[in-house]
C-alpha cells in the first residue's frame, strides 16, 4: 500500500449545525449510518441543539472493521520511514489547524479556547513521540548465540485495533491511542463520544491529508451498540478505553473474554495534599487551577484538598477568594477561565452532589449552584464550589463528581494524609505541596497511586512515559501511550537462525543448548 498524496488545505468544516448530522468515516470518506438513529449535539454554553450525530449499528462496525482489516495488511508492511513520514505530515497539519479544531472543541464541549488548545498540544506530544517509530521499533540481536546461530527479535502490529474515547478530551485521548497504533502498523477504529463527535471527523480529514491510506483510520459514531459490536468483533485484536470506572470494568471483562488485549482506564478521585510548610498562596493557585479547570471534567482534576489542620483555615480562605474570582463564561469568550459542563443532566447531577454535602454536614464555603452567566442563561453552568470539613463518608467525597467542586479534608499530618489517599478505591493521580524533600519522598513512595506530582497539580506524564493509574482507575495491565503503548499495539517475534556450512554434518537428535559448542 502506498500513502495517498498529502495536502495542506484546511479540512472541510465538520462543526455540527442544526441542519447537519455528524456521520461515520469509513474507507477514507464520510459515510451515512445504515440505520436511522440519531442523537442531538448541544452547545453547552447556550443549551441549544447545534446538530446531531448518527448512532451506528453492528452493520456499520462490520463495514469499518472490514475496511480496516484490508488496509492493515498492506499498511503493516509499509516501511517505517514511510509510516513516519505520514506521522510527520499529520503533526504539521495538526499544528496548522489548531485554531479551527480548538474552536470546534469549545463549541461542542464548552471548554475555553485556551484549554482546548492545551488539549491539542498534549495530544501533539504523542504524535511527536510516534514520529520516532523507526527508533522505537528497533529489535534486538544476539549474534553468535551458539556457534553459527544468531537470535533476533522484533515486534509486529496486531492488525485492527479500536479506541473508545470520552467526551472530556475529544482530541487528546484519541491522540493518546491512534498515532501509536498507526505508527506501529495497525489500522485504528475510533468510537468517539456521541456528546462532542465533530473533532473525530476533523482528525480523520487531517490523517487523510497527511497521506494516510484509506481504511487505516476509521470512525464509527454511536453508543453502547457500537461499543458492544467492537468488543465482540472477531477481527478487532485490541481495545483501548478511557471513561468511567463501571464502563472500564465492563469493557475490560467483555473484551478479555473475547481474547482481546485491553487497556481500560477508569475514573478517579485525585487528592492534593497540602502540608504546613507549603507555600499556601502557590498551593491555592494550583488547587484552583487543577480543581476548576475544564469545569472539573478531567480524570486528573484535583477534586480533594487534603490539608494539614494547622494551616487549613488559612488555605480555605485563600481558596475561597480564588474560587470566587474565576471568570466563568462561554468557552469562546475572551478571558473566560471556565466554561459550562457538558449536559443539563451533568449539571443536575453535580448540583445534587453539592446538595448532599450540605445535607450531610459539610461546610459550603463557595456555592456554585444556580450559577447564571449573563447572555447564556440557558447554558449548563455550575460555578466553582468549595466544600470544607468533608469526610470520606460524605457522598460528595465517595462519588467522582466530574464537575467544579473542590472538597477539603482536614488531617493531622503526612501520615494521616497518606492513609486517606490509600483508603480511596481510586488510584489515578495525586499531588503533594511541600517544601520538604523528605516529606515528598515519603509521600511518593507511600501512596498507592499511579501518577504522583510533587508541587505539580496535574501530573500527566509526558508522551515518552506512559499514563495510567492503579486500583479502580485501571483495568488490564497496560497504561496508555509511551513505551507501554508501543508494547500494547505490537507482539514480539523471535527468530533463531542458522546458515550451516555444506559440510556441517547431520543434526543431533538430542535437544541442544547454547553452550553446546557444536551447535
Amino acid at each position: 500500500m502506498t500513502a495517498t498524496t498529502p495536502t495542506t488545505s484546511a479540512p472541510t468544516d465538520s462543526t455540527a449545525t442544526a441542519s447537519t448530522t455528524v456521520t461515520h468515516w469509513i474507507d477514507g470518506a464520510e459515510r451515512a449510518s445504515t440505520g436511522d438513529a440519531e442523537q442531538p449535539v448541544f452547545d453547552p454554553s447556550t443549551g441549544e441543539v447545534i446538530g446531531a450525530v448518527a448512532l451506528g449499528n453492528v452493520d456499520d462496525v462490520d463495514t469499518a472493521v472490514a475496511s480496516a482489516a484490508r488496509a492493515a495488511e498492506s499498511w503493516g508492511q509499509l516501511s517505517l520511514a514511510k509510516r513516519a513520514g505520514v506521522l510527520f505530515r499529520f503533526r504539521e497539519l495538526l499544528v496548522a489547524h489548531t485554531d479551527e479544531l480548538a474552536a470546534l472543541v469549545s463549541r461542542e464541549h464548552g471548554k475555553t479556547i485556551p484549554d482546548a488548545k492545551g488539549e491539542i498540544g498534549r495530544g501533539l506530544e504523542v504524535v511527536e513521540f510516534a514520529c520516532g517509530i523507526p527508533q522505537l521499533l528497533k529489535g534486538e540481536l544476539s549474534d553468535q548465540a551458539a556457534t553459527g546461530i544468531d537470535v533476533f527479535s522484533w515486534r509486529e502490529p496486531l492488525g485492527v485495533v479500536a479506541g473508545i474515547t470520552p467526551f472530556n478530551f475529544p482530541v487528546m485521548v484519541p491522540l493518546w491511542m491512534a498515532p501509536v497504533a498507526i505508527a506501529t502498523g495497525n489500522a485504528f477504529v475510533l468510537k468517539p463520544s456521541e456528546r462532542d463527535p465533530g473533532a473525530s471527523l476533523f482528525l480523520a480529514r487531517l490523517w487523510q491529508r497527511a497521506g494516510l491510506p484509506d481504511g487505516v483510520f476509521s470512525v464509527v459514531q454511536g453508543d453502547k451498540v457500537v461499543v458492544d459490536a467492537l468488543l465482540h468483533h472477531p477481527d478487532v485484536a485490541a481495545v483501548s478505553f478511557v471513561g468511567s470506572t463501571p464502563i472500564a470494568r465492563y469493557v475490560h471483562d467483555v473484551a478479555a473474554a473475547q481474547g482481546k488485549r485491553v487497556q481500560a482506564l477508569g475514573g478517579a478521585k485525585n487528592h492534593g495534599v497540602v502540608l504546613a510548610d507549603a507555600d499556601l498562596d502557590d498551593a491555592a493557585d494550583q488547587l484552583v487551577a487543577a480543581g476548576y479547570g475544564a469545569a472539573g471534567e478531567r480524570c486528573m482534576a484535583l477534586s480533594v484538598a487534603v490539608v494539614e489542620e494547622s494551616v487549613a483555615d488559612a488555605l480555605v480562605e485563600r481558596l475561597a477568594a480564588r474560587a470566587r474570582s474565576v471568570k466563568v463564561s462561554a468557552g469562546d469568550q475572551p478571558g473566560a477561565e471556565m466554561g459550562p459542563v457538558i449536559t443539563a443532566a451533568a449539571k443536575a447531577r453535580i448540583e445534587g452532589l453539592i446538595d448532599s454535602a450540605e445535607a450531610e454536614g459539610a461546610t459550603l464555603v463557595v456555592d456554585g449552584r444556580g450559577y447564571v452567566v449573563p447572555g447564556y442563561e440557558n447554558g449548563f453552568f455550575v460555578g466553582p464550589t468549595l466544600v470544607d470539613h468533608v469526610s470520606p463518608e460524605h457522598t460528595v467525597y465517595e462519588e467522582e463528581v466530574f464537575g467544579p467542586v473542590l472538597d477539603v479534608v482536614r488531617v493531622s499530618g503526612l501520615a494521616e494524609a497518606i492513609e486517606v489517599v490509600n483508603a480511596n478505591p481510586y488510584g489515578n493521580g495525586t499531588a503533594i505541596f511541600t517544601a520538604s524533600g523528605e516529606a515528598a519522598r515519603t509521600f511518593r513512595r507511600g501512596v498507592k497511586v499511579g501518577m504522583v506530582g510533587v508541587n505539580v497539580p496535574i501530573p500527566v506524564p509526558v508522551a515518552w512515559h506512559s499514563f495510567g493509574g492503579w486500583k479502580d482507575s485501571l483495568f488490564g495491565e497496560s497504561h496508555v501511550y509511551g513505551p507501554e503503548g508501543i508494547r500494547f499495539y505490537t507482539r514480539g517475534k523471535v527468530v533463531t537462525q542458522r546458515w550451516p556450512h555444506r559440510d556441517a554434518g547431520p543434526a543431533a537428535v538430542s535437544f541442544h543448548f547454547s553452550g553446546d559448542a557444536q551447535k
